[in-house]
């Protein structure tokens, strides 16, 4: 664990290459469940089970390169279908004895670690929405959009994981602003931003460059960078309930993507009338 800004951006990619990225408890308990199974294993079950684990997810996708291209495929079982491509035995040997990110913060302040679960639960909701839209879309590539809304914050997880005290003081900074902008609180305490971070990882684990596209927020004209970056804002805004005031922006956006009324965006998510802000 580190308690102070690193250098540059390449001192942060160095950090997160050079130690074994802890996923969670429960991923690890479930895939050493499957390992002692591995003649009934269920191909879909294990995509499912990845694909709601942001760091997990990472780490599969820089072991299935070289098995799948540069390039993700059309559906949701593709990891997995990649993962029996390379052999379950080895696939399960890489992934033995994972680091849990509870054990990794236990040993330091409660809040860290529920700061760490509070942003993987939302990367979980964006992905949801992501994935949903994507399905109304009618989107042909549905992994490569729940993927991408499910890695949109994965520099902040990281650092949440490796240096809990910054992601607190970043945190606790926009507490005590809320009309800080959180890149700014970001640049206040690291000297960069978790973006800035998070381009640097994309090309150093060799990830797909259609990926890289869709987490970056700066190619708003494509509708699938939308698609994902609305579901992003979506779970952010709504990550303490349903009466941020910035949600009506939200449901007038994503009734542009869907082409549904606000009304028919609130509905879609059950969201009540009472729930809305004042």
């Amino acid at each position: 664990m580190i308690d102070h800004p690193l250098p540059d951006r390449d001192a942060w990619v160095l950090l997160f290459s050079n130690n074994s990225l802890p996923v969670l408890r429960a991923t690890k308990r479930r895939l050493g469940e499957m390992r002692e199974d591995l003649d009934d294993l269920d191909a879909r079950e294990l995509a499912h089970l990845i694909l709601r684990d942001p760091i997990m997810t990472v780490r599969v996708l820089a072991y299935i390169q070289p098995f799948r291209g540069r390039s993700l495929q059309h559906d949701i079982t593709t990891i997995a279908g990649a993962v029996m491509m390379s052999g379950l035995l080895p696939f399960f040997r890489r992934f033995d004895n994972l680091p849990s990110i509870e054990d990794a913060l236990k040993a330091h302040d409660p809040h860290a670690l529920l700061g760490v679960l509070h942003v993987i639960r939302r990367a979980q909701r964006a992905a949801d929405y992501a994935q949903d839209w994507a399905i109304r879309r009618q989107d042909m590539n549905l992994e490569e959009i729940r993927i991408a809304a499910l890695l949109h914050d994965l520099a902040e997880i990281l650092v949440w994981c490796f240096a809990p005290s910054l992601a607190l003081d970043i945190q606790a900074r926009q507490q005590a602003q809320p009309t800080m902008r959180s890149a700014e609180a970001q640049y206040q305490v690291l000297g960069l931003t978790y973006q800035d971070i998070q381009v640097a990882l994309c090309k150093v684990w060799h990830l797909p460059d259609l990926l890289s596209l869709l987490i970056d927020d700066q190619h708003q004209d494509q509708v699938r960078v939308r698609n994902v970056s609305l579901a992003v804002r979506l779970a952010r805004h709504s990550a303490h309930g349903w009466d941020d005031p910035a949600l009506p922006d939200d449901y007038r956006d994503i009734g542009e993507l869907l082409h549904l009324s606000p009304d028919a965006v609130r509905r879609h998510l059950g969201v009540a009338d009472d729930d809305q802000p004042q």
